[in-house]
């Protein structure tokens, strides 16, 4: 099991970012994933999560309504569209699953937001 997230880069205050997290060893349709993110000097933090199967998302307040999760069945990926970016939306992004009771994590994407 592996998953590698990409996209991260430098972006000015208002612009978009799309993360992807590629996926290997089990199916992202039948999992739930996540998207975690952790600042300098903070704890980690949930962003967003999607269900399998059905698909429901969930989003952290502080994301709601600017960043959305979704996942391709068919290129076995998890994505997280990022729009109206935040200078406190500067964090490394982490993709998250567990499979059969065991935590796996990339190793993050770097996302800075800044003018």
């Amino acid at each position: 099991v592996q998953v590698v997230e990409s996209g991260g880069g430098l972006v000015q205050p208002g612009g978009s970012l799309r993360l992807s997290c590629a996926a290997s060893g089990f199916t992202v349709s039948v999992h739930e994933m996540s998207w975690y993110r952790q600042a300098p000097g903070k704890e980690r933090e949930l962003v967003a999560a999607i269900s399998r199967a059905g698909g429901s998302t969930d989003y952290s307040a502080s994301v709601k309504g600017r960043f959305t999760i979704s996942r391709d069945n068919v290129k076995n990926a998890l994505y997280l569209q990022m729009n109206s970016l935040k200078p406190e939306d500067t964090a490394v992004y982490y993709c998250y699953v567990r499979f059969w009771g065991t935590p796996y994590w990339g190793k993050g994407t770097l996302v800075t937001v800044s003018s």
